[in-house]
């Protein structure tokens, strides 16, 4: 990575310049990106944190390395970074869904914002969810019917997941499913876990309405498994717009955009 001979450089230019740097060296040194940057070897230690943190790399002994395809944070951390963001999204989301209608929600950090906000609405509904935290915040309203599925409990994801699972769901007839993703490219949302993956299926095979909740730090990024098409995928509800060429990809096949703003 060339030295850089300007002043301190901010912190979303310091991000940009951590990733541009792996995208060329499969690792970094703190010490060198801060000599790089003109910062503290601390700053740049925080925005390796930051971006561990978000899954876009991996912190290593005295540095960073690219993120693998097959892993991401915790839900516990991932619920952690982004919350006004995704909060945003979750109230976005809960304001297209009709009274009376019947939902899938899958298993995540975004995804139990949008329950939170159903529950918060007061709306007539029925959610059929895999995740637990979903089920508790969605449980605090009378207005809605909470059904769980069956399933292996991930107590790190907090959901449940396998054969069961999928079958449960493809017992019901619904309007909409909402999902989350670990990433979003032109080609459509991704996973890093195939049994994640296989979950949101379930709920997209089920539904004429498919909702995906993504925050603006998904954008671009590629993970282990392809959950579907982009074509199948009929509403993207974010915090800013996407990139011009996935914007036009995604659009092409009448994808319906929403971005959640101030709340």
């Amino acid at each position: 990575m060339a030295r850089r001979n300007t002043q301190a450089l901010g912190k979303a230019a310091r991000h940009t310049a951590i990733l541009e740097a792996l995208s060329t060296d499969p690792t970094v040194r703190i010490s060198t990106l801060a000599e790089d940057f003109g910062v503290s070897t601390e700053t740049v230690r925080r925005d390796i944190e930051e971006l561990s943190a978000k899954g876009v790399v991996r912190r290593t002994y005295g540095g960073a390395s690219a993120s693998h395809p097959a892993s991401q944070p915790r839900l516990s951390e991932r619920e952690q970074v982004l919350v006004a963001e995704r909060r945003r999204i979750g109230h976005a989301a809960a304001a297209l869904v009709e009274d009376g209608a019947v939902v899938m929600l899958d298993a995540g950090s975004t995804t139990t914002h949008f329950a939170r906000a159903l529950a918060a609405r007061g709306t007539r509904a029925t959610l059929l969810t895999n995740s637990l935290d979903a089920a508790l915040a969605a449980g605090d309203s009378e207005a809605l019917r909470v059904l769980v599925a069956p399933g292996e409990l991930s107590a790190v994801e907090r959901g449940l997941y396998g054969p069961e699972t999928a079958s449960f769901l493809r017992r019901f007839h619904v309007d909409m499913a909402v999902i989350g993703a670990s990433g979003l490219t032109e080609e459509g949302p991704c996973e890093a876990e195939s049994r994640a993956a296989w979950v949101k299926r379930a709920m997209l095979e089920r539904a004429p309405r498919r909702l995906l909740l993504v925050d603006s730090s998904k954008f671009g990024r590629v993970f282990l498994e392809q959950v579907c098409p982009a074509e199948l995928i009929t509403d993207l509800v974010t915090d800013a717009s996407p990139p011009v060429p996935m914007a036009a990809a995604l659009g092409q096949h009448g994808l319906r955009l929403t971005i959640a703003t101030e709340l």
